[in-house]
């Protein structure tokens, strides 16, 4: 494979996967309502390993947590090498910051868990 076809099949797999991760559009070729299923399917499980990760916020958000983390998702596709527990620790900081929740509180050097 040369540059050039590298280069050109890296930017229709980066064009599927924001129509996959980030509400982007669906590349040329390929079905928008499977596109939309697969999209959903992806959100769905995304959303249920942070709430199998983080119950805490699934509680604290009540009826909002599927609304909040949908916002979040679209807005914030996972990038490489990110780790589940630090999307999920990245939604409760995003929704800390919009007020959704509170701030953590800071743990003081005689509270700390041990490992």
């Amino acid at each position: 494979m040369t540059g050039p076809q590298r280069d050109r099949l890296a930017a229709a797999q980066a064009e599927l996967l924001r129509a996959l991760l980030a509400g982007g559009e669906p590349p040329a070729g390929f079905d928008r309502d499977r596109l939309r299923i697969e999209a959903r399917a992806l959100l769905n499980k995304r959303r249920g390993i942070v709430a199998a990760l983080r119950p805490d916020l699934v509680e604290a958000l009540g009826e909002r947590f599927r609304p909040l983390f949908d916002d979040y998702a679209r807005a914030h596709p996972r990038r490489e090498g990110t780790r589940m527990r630090q999307d999920a620790a990245e939604f409760a900081e995003w929704a800390a910051a919009r007020g959704e929740l509170e701030p953590p509180r800071k743990r003081r050097w005689w509270q700390r868990r041990a490992t």
